[in-house]
């Protein structure tokens, strides 16, 4: 029973990567950016590279891309050392659209579900989240395309599993 269990939610993951990653406007590289500097106006490359889990090279040809493109700028940081991003108009525009987008249908996919499914979802789901946040920077990553508004820090479970470890 372990084994199909273990299997099913490894299909589940694809689907759910799949889907996603087809409702983003940029790629899922650019939409976590986005979702980072959209969260946290004025952060520092150094702060992207953890969510993004890449090297500092790749998170500044992200970044340089995603100036380019009009949608992030740099501007002054939180200190003299460093640089803070910002969302352009269009960057805030694109960063919305998208997390629209994508709550959007995993809400249509959960309420296909029945209201006790839904409340053995949260219960699961938070579990397996807590489970494999191991650290501060597992769980920026894991929360990378988050909506920090519905799942306010104080009752997330990744933060919480933080705090556990």
């Amino acid at each position: 029973m372990r084994s199909r269990t273990a299997n099913l939610l490894g299909a589940l993951g694809v689907a759910l990567v799949d889907a996603q990653t087809q409702l983003l406007a940029t790629s899922p590289t650019d939409a976590a950016a986005l979702n980072a500097i959209g969260t946290v106006p004025g952060c520092s490359i150094t702060e992207v590279r953890v969510t993004l889990g890449i090297t500092h090279p790749g998170t500044v040809r992200t970044i340089d891309r995603l100036v380019a493109a009009g949608l992030v700028e740099r501007g002054a940081g939180r200190d003299a050392r460093t640089v803070g991003l910002h969302l352009t108009e269009a960057g805030e525009r694109t960063w919305q659209e998208q997390s629209e987008a994508r709550l959007g249908w995993l809400q249509q996919t959960v309420a296909k579900l029945t209201p006790a499914e839904q409340k053995d979802l949260e219960r699961v789901a938070s579990a397996l989240l807590a489970a494999m946040t191991s650290d501060e920077e597992s769980a920026e990553r894991i929360c990378r395309l988050c909506d920090e508004s519905r799942c306010p820090q104080p009752r997330c479970p990744v933060t919480l599993a933080i705090g556990a470890h």
